[in-house]
């Protein structure tokens, strides 16, 4: 639930009616309307034929229209890119009205730029924001948007800053005119059949989707990579798919049970996407995965020989221009001590670190080792040492339990110190004073850094990860597992002397606010993990007490790091320990399980996900695999195949079988998300930055769209198109620490159905 807008104190807007598209030969000039009778124009002086006046330019620049174009030398060093702005002032807007904006733009040598018709004051609220892709030939833009104010002040804004080297730009022909008729955004979805593009188990279950208006059943054949037929059969016609709005059909070709490259699936006159029948793709994703989480990581060098194309100098280790993380103070009036916070992962693609996200996370690395210690079909050994190419790999100690001690000490680092107001408690995070822009290196981040105030929440989040942390350590580093264990009693005691402190939801400046003001879940959690760990009274008599150990906890829309108590209940179900209610809490999860089964059933994508009132969540491909979670825990309960499908036939949504026809993890699939908004992966606003790596998470599909881009384009949007692969779109396509956990836990899950005997012995 973040609300973090990405670029200076950009407020969520309300939805507009807005489509942006460039006209770079990325979009067919066709998709726009014409417009004969065009309003007057808005812009003073946008041909500079005549000097540059009313323009204005940042302190750093030296405006130049000498050649009848406006051009400037932009200055190398600076940081965000509002650092660097040429802008024109004044310009009139009327609510309702479609606006048509143009320009010409040049940059030597080529660079992205930003483009904003905006309020000219805080919150900068952004009625058009677009990345043109600047060349040293120059191009001519064109966007289209709908005002949703009436505004007399509006601005037109370019920015230019963020760049390492000295550049130059020029701009020509600048243009913004109402009357125009509003594009349209379609989004290329490709064929109709929509299928798992990664690839299916031979012995698991083999759906995919056809997107058609037939209403009778409908021949489908399976070909082999050389376009032989292996199998045939007839759809089964589903209706309509409410969360894509579209008519379609199902495939289920699991009987196919053979091994291969290269198949497709053909129906309805359309040839799907590429895919594999195979076993090797899980494995591979097991690690990739969990190697996402050494790049994102705070206070240390990331060294590129363990990450080719990803190596970058320590974030936030004190060096100037940092501010921190070495001795955080408070945020004004709050402490009067400083904390060493170093360290940690980066929560997503800003340089925060939340107690309550990072719990969730950290949590969900030491349950998918704890499963592999104790599932009947699962393969330890794949999480051992020197699996992960970390600096610790080679210690002996498995290389997922060293990445998780990363966070971990930060989240024990963030405890309020023993004789200080509210001791033993949580800060509930750390970050930046205030919003920077895209993109933006750790180690460059300029701003103050501040410890907001502890919270309950962030408290019991420490008591739950501690307490896991000091059994799941203490094979491996007893001290460390009694440091744990000490921190966790002290959180408990702290938390129920303190048990109704909360996060405040306005505090979101610089950082997601991550509020929450029920945390009777997490009191659960925490109690179930220290009752786990010591099998004290205190804790189980928490746990027994809690209305959520008896409660149907089961939610459609899953389960994250405001809703915890889910965390609780699956490891009293798998965990061994005196519970005097085991065997009941066990079957719980199988009706938790039954639950999202039939939810998979009864949904023609086949997504165990699907919200009563047909709103997609932020982040909602992380709730999708929490809820698989709950399936492959009852697979490991139970050893009945049904559940162990239910978590494959959800992969396949994640992998292709979904409305756009794209997987959600980067580099699975023909066409997947790439794009996802960071500072650091910012391959698409500056070309010498990578993508994010392989393995990595999109959020996926958000009815809300909070965002400026997703606004402009997916008004109206149904819930599965709800989603752009674009860096500035962070309520769509946001990548966190806390849904690469659940991502990593399931690929695990699944690559150990991958041997020879996929049945669990009971």
């Amino acid at each position: 639930m973040r609300n973090r807008p990405p670029t200076r104190r950009t407020a969520p807007l309300a939805i507009l009616t807005v489509a942006a598209l460039a006209s770079t030969g990325l979009s067919s000039p066709a998709a726009y309307a014409q417009e004969a009778d065009p309003g007057p124009e808005q812009i003073v002086n946008g041909t500079f034929d005549g000097g540059h006046a009313p323009w204005w330019g940042t302190g750093n620049l030296t405006l130049d229209s000498s050649t009848g174009r406006l051009c400037a030398d932009v200055p190398g060093g600076t940081v965000n890119p509002w650092d660097v702005i040429i802008g024109q002032d004044n310009v009139p807007l009327v609510a309702g009205e479609t606006y048509e904006f143009q320009f010409f733009g040049s940059a030597t040598p080529g660079k992205v730029g930003k483009a904003l018709v905006q309020l000219p004051v805080d919150p900068y609220t952004q009625y058009l924001s677009a990345n043109p892709e600047l060349s040293v030939s120059g191009n001519d833009y064109r966007y289209t948007f709908t005002s949703p104010v009436d505004l007399p002040n509006a601005q037109v804004a370019f920015q230019l800053g963020g760049s390492v080297e000295p550049w130059t730009v020029c701009l020509d022909n600048v243009s913004l005119r109402g009357g125009a008729v509003p594009d349209v955004y379609v989004p290329e979805t490709g064929p109709r059949v929509r299928v798992n593009q990664v690839g299916y188990l031979p012995r698991g279950p083999k759906n995919a989707t056809v997107v058609t208006d037939a209403t009778a059943a409908l021949p489908w054949s399976l070909r082999n990579r050389t376009g032989r037929v292996v199998a045939t059969g007839r759809t089964t016609p589903r209706g309509l798919d409410a969360s894509s709005g579209q008519r379609v059909h199902s495939i289920d070709f699991s009987r196919y049970a053979a091994t291969g490259t290269g198949f497709t699936l053909v129906a309805d006159g359309e040839t799907s996407r590429p895919f594999d029948l195979g076993t090797d793709f899980y494995e591979r994703l097991r690690t990739d995965a969990l190697k996402f989480y050494y790049t994102q990581r705070s206070g240390v060098e990331i060294l590129d020989r363990l990450r080719p194309g990803y190596g970058r100098p320590a974030g936030h280790v004190g060096l100037a221009p940092n501010q921190g993380d070495t001795a955080v103070p408070c945020q004004p009036g709050v402490c009067d001590y400083t904390l060493d916070v170093s360290g940690g992962w980066y929560d997503a693609g800003d340089h925060g670190k939340y107690v309550v996200n990072g719990g969730i996370s950290v949590h969900q690395l030491m349950s998918e080792y704890e499963r592999s210690r104790r599932a009947d079909t699962a393969q330890p050994w794949h999480l051992g040492d020197r699996t992960l190419d970390l600096p610790e790999s080679g210690n002996r100690v498995p290389d997922i339990l060293d990445e998780a001690r990363w966070e971990q000490e930060f989240l024990l680092s963030m405890q309020v110190p023993a004789g200080k107001p509210k001791a033993g408690m949580a800060h509930h995070k750390i970050h930046d004073d205030s919003w920077t822009g895209l993109p933006l290196l750790p180690h460059l981040d300029d701003k103050r850094r501040e410890l907001h105030p502890p919270t309950t929440a962030a408290t019991l989040n420490l008591a739950a990860t501690a307490a896991q942390a000091a059994r799941v350590f203490r094979p491996y580093d007893k001290g460390f597992a009694d440091r744990n264990l000490r921190a966790a009693k002290t959180a408990w005691a702290a938390a129920r002397a303190n048990p109704a402190i909360y996060a405040d939801p306005a505090d979101g400046n610089g950082g997601g606010a991550y509020n929450d003001n029920d945390v009777s879940d997490e009191f659960y959690w925490a109690a179930a993990e220290l009752f786990l760990t010591t099998g004290a009274r205190e804790y189980r008599d928490a746990v027994l007490a809690s209305p959520h150990h008896t409660g149907d906890i089961w939610r459609d829309r899953g389960f994250d790091w405001g809703n915890t108590a889910q965390l609780g209940r699956l490891d009293l179900a798998t965990l061994p320990s005196a519970l005097p209610d085991r065997n009941r809490v066990r079957a719980s999860v199988v009706q938790g399980a039954d639950r999202y089964l039939a939810t998979i059933e009864a949904h023609p994508y086949g997504v165990p996900y699907a919200p009563a009132d047909n709103l997609w969540d932020w982040g909602s491909n992380n709730l999708i695999i929490n809820n698989a979670i709950v399936l492959a825990t009852a697979f490991d309960l139970t050893g009945r195949d049904r559940y162990r499908d239910g978590v494959l036939e959800t992969m396949d949504y994640l992998f292709g079988r979904n409305a756009l026809n794209q997987s959600y993890v980067t580099g699975y699939g023909e066409v997947a998300s790439r794009n996802q908004h960071s500072r650091w992966y910012a391959h698409q606003l500056n070309p010498d930055l990578p993508n994010p790596p392989r393995g990595t998470l999109s959020g996926g599909p958000n009815s809300a769209i909070q965002d400026p881009v997703a606004q402009q384009k997916l008004r109206g949007c149904a819930p599965q198109f709800c989603y752009l692969d674009d860096i500035e779109s962070w309520s769509t396509n946001e990548l966190t620490i806390n849904w690469n956990a659940p991502l990593a836990w399931i690929a695990a899950f699944v690559a150990d159905q991958d041997s020879g005997d996929t049945h669990p012995h009971h």
